[in-house]
Formats: structure tokens, C-alpha cells, sequence
């Protein structure tokens, strides 16, 4: 990745985020866990704050002025994101509760609906489990067959194998757009334009991919694209699927309840219009309105510049870890997002976690909920560093040194 220079004032940026601002084991704290979750700006604090302390209501079927307001704002959010993502219609917006709960809603509606027995379903050796396990319980369930994309050593996906594994039979693609274990950006417009050919449809995972990619639904012509809200710097718990509203209209209620009903008899429920079918009961309506907040802080950043910094990160941490001896990259894909996974010879990378958080250092170890991946290179697990836009070159450099420090303890 060719490095560039970034106009973001990382100094300002990191004063938007007071988290990052204690001690840990009595060191400053290295957060390199984003990963897993990122933290929140100021702001998104704020805006959680201000709906409890002015706005809190039940939303759309209230008449008083604290339900409007919390209605309003509520709907903001999901033309917010129809921007974000550049979908074409308002209604193609789905509010979840997280990625995992969006790849589940398609499973047990379009997958429960339109697949059969025989019918086969094809995802990647790097996904995450839950884009592994609904599949499972789909195809448990109805008979379909489940295929594997392969991969290289290098963590890149074997697009040649991919095209020969689709058919006729072939009925649902679902890939991760971005890797979380190994940072592998996935070349998913070529995925989404091959399964079309054999008249698949197509889920992309974007989970790690929402804050480091500009999406553009549209462009990728992607049938269902889902991501979580927490990583892309804001809250949990909340997350987004989109899908065509064709697709939407077919699919049957994941759950019912209120909200998701035009009429109920004891005899019949006549169901409501997109996107409200799908979102039953009372929703997370504070960290759905804090979700166009975040989206609005990385947009005041700038969505390229933040990519900018982060592949100066990228190459710079891969450049200084790989100096370390006795250490050795796991994931060397030609396209990859801010995250660097690890191995350390002869020391278990739950040992290297536990010792760099006694410096103060936040890393994820383990196999990073992708098993399967772990067992195709070889391996438990990896010690992950994972950079967002408030992280630095020194930080990397006391990743660096606490890593050799591990290794001094450990021999």
C-alpha cells in the first residue's frame, strides 16, 4: 500500500475521544483493539446523553412532542445511512441490532423462503462465524448443500475456484467485504457480478469493512450488505441490513410483534410496509439516532483521509513488526485494511495478550470467532493489532517494544 500523507490532525482527533485518555496497569493506554469494537467520539456520547436527558419516547406511534422528536430523529438516522451507503430507496434500510442479526434475518427469511433441498450455498474459508453457523442451520434444515471458497497462504480468496464452484445450483453468495482475522479485503464486486451470472443472490458482510471503505451498494449491485454500528464508531447493539426492495417485499417477518403489523385480529395479521415489517417491537432508539452522529463524525474527518492515515499505519506497523525476530505475520494479502495478525515462535499468543495488557496495550488473541480459517493456516490463534483513526505511530512503537519485551519474559 503506497503510503499518503494524511491533512488529519491526529493530535485533534484524539482530544474527540476522552476514553483514550487514562491509565491501564498503571501505564498510558495503547488501544489496538478496534477490531473488535472502536471507540466513541465525544460527540456520540453527547448524543446519547441528549435523547435520555430531552427526547426520550417511544417512537412512531406517539402524537406528543417528545414522541415526534424522538420519531424524527429516529428517521434521520435511516436516510443518514441510505446515504452512507448509497442505497435508492429510504425503506431498503433495516435497523438490527448488530451484523450477526442481519445475516440471521436474511438466513431465516429469503433463505427459509425461496431454498430448497439440493439447492447450494457458497461462503469463503475467511468468515467470520456468523456467516458461517446460520448457513449451517439453513442448510440442516432444508436440505442445501454449503461450498467453501478457498484461499491462499496469503489469506487472499481463489477467485478461479470460486468460478468454477458456481452453477446452476448455486443460490446464495454470502462473503465478507473485509476479513476480521487476517484484514484480506475481499474483491467483492467481481463475487457479486459472477453469482449474478448464474442468477445467485448475494449477502456481503461488511462489519469490518463500514469504516474503512466507501460503500456504494448500488455500484457493487450487491443484493444484501449488512454492518455494525459499534465498528464503525458507534454504539452496540444496533446495526444495519440493507437489501433491494424487491428482495424486502418477498421475504416474509423475521419476528413479530409491534411495530410490524398494519392489522391484528385473532384470526389474521396483515403486516406493515418496508421497512417497518422487519423491525418489531420497540426498537435501540437512542443508538440508532447516535449512529447518524458517528456517520457524521467520520464524514467532518472525511472517509478517504481516514483510510489515508490508516494505510500509513497499515505499512508502518508492518514494517516495524516485521523486523522483530521470532515474529511472523499472519495475512499477507494484497489488498488489507489497518489490522496486523501475529504469531510469536514457541510463546502462546494468550500469553502475549496478558503481558502487553500489563503495559497498557489493548490487543485481540485467539482464533477471532474464524475456527475454520485458524485450522487452514495451521494455527490456534494470532495476537491482532488493529488500528483505527485515533491510533499512532508511537503506539505502534510500544506495541513493538512491549512484544519484545514479551519475548524476553517468555524465553
Amino acid at each position: 500500500m503506497q503510503s499518503v500523507l494524511s491533512p488529519i490532525d491526529i493530535q485533534r482527533v484524539r482530544q474527540d475521544f476522552p476514553i483514550l485518555d487514562q491509565l491501564v496497569n498503571g501505564k498510558p493506554l495503547v488501544y489496538l483493539d478496534n477490531a473488535a469494537t472502536n471507540q466513541k467520539p465525544v460527540s456520540v456520547l453527547n448524543a446519547l446523553a441528549h435523547y435520555y436527558e430531552h427526547d426520550n419516547a417511544n417512537i412512531h406511534r406517539g402524537i406528543h412532542t417528545l414522541a415526534e422528536r424522538a420519531t424524527h430523529d429516529f428517521e434521520l438516522t435511516r436516510q443518514k445511512v441510505q446515504s452512507f451507503l448509497n442505497a435508492q430507496h429510504v425503506e431498503e434500510v433495516i435497523f438490527t441490532y448488530g451484523t450477526t442479526d442481519g445475516i440471521n434475518l436474511v438466513a431465516q427469511t429469503y433463505g427459509r423462503k425461496f431454498l430448497n433441498e439440493g439447492d447450494e450455498i457458497i461462503i469463503s474459508t475467511l468468515e467470520h462465524h456468523s456467516n458461517i453457523v446460520p448457513w449451517q442451520m439453513l442448510c440442516e434444515e432444508k436440505g442445501c448443500v454449503l461450498k467453501v471458497i478457498p484461499i491462499d497462504d496469503n489469506g487472499d480468496l481463489l477467485i478461479d475456484e470460486y468460478e468454477k464452484m458456481l452453477s446452476e445450483r448455486t443460490k446464495f453468495v454470502s462473503v465478507v467485504h473485509v476479513s476480521n482475522a487476517l484484514g484480506t479485503i475481499n474483491p467483492v464486486k467481481t463475487i457479486v457480478d459472477l453469482a449474478h451470472r448464474v442468477g445467485a443472490v448475494v449477502l456481503i458482510d461488511g462489519a469490518q469493512a463500514s469504516s474503512h471503505i466507501t460503500l456504494d451498494v448500488q455500484a457493487l449491485d450487491c443484493d444484501f450488505y449488512v454492518f455494525s454500528a459499534h465498528k464503525l464508531y458507534g454504539p452496540t447493539g444496533m446495526g444495519v441490513l440493507y437489501g433491494k426492495k424487491a428482495l424486502l417485499d418477498a421475504m416474509p417477518p423475521y419476528r413479530g410483534g409491534g411495530e410490524m403489523i398494519k392489522e391484528v385480529t385473532f384470526e389474521k395479521t396483515t403486516y406493515n410496509e418496508l421497512p417497518y415489517k422487519f423491525e418489531a417491537g420497540t426498537p435501540n432508539i437512542a443508538d440508532v439516532i447516535a449512529v447518524r452522529t458517528a456517520i457524521e463524525y467520520m464524514e467532518s474527518l472525511g472517509k478517504e483521509n481516514m483510510a489515508a492515515y490508516e494505510g500509513e499505519l497499515l505499512d508502518y506497523a508492518t514494517a516495524q513488526l516485521a523486523d522483530v525476530p521470532g515474529l511472523r505475520i499472519v495475512g499477507q494479502a494484497k489488498e488489507k485494511i489497518s489490522v496486523v495478525s501475529f504469531v510469536l515462535d514457541g510463546i502462546h499468543h494468550q500469553d502475549t495478550g496478558v503481558i502487553l495488557d500489563q503495559m497498557g496495550i489493548a490487543v485481540r488473541t485467539g482464533h477471532h470467532c474464524t475456527q475454520p480459517l485458524m485450522r487452514r493456516l495451521g494455527i490456534a490463534g494470532t495476537t491482532r493489532a488493529s488500528f483505527a483513526v485515533y491510533n499512532t505511530k508511537d503506539e505502534i512503537d510500544r506495541l513493538v517494544q512491549g512484544i519484545r519485551r514479551v519475548q524476553t519474559m517468555m524465553a
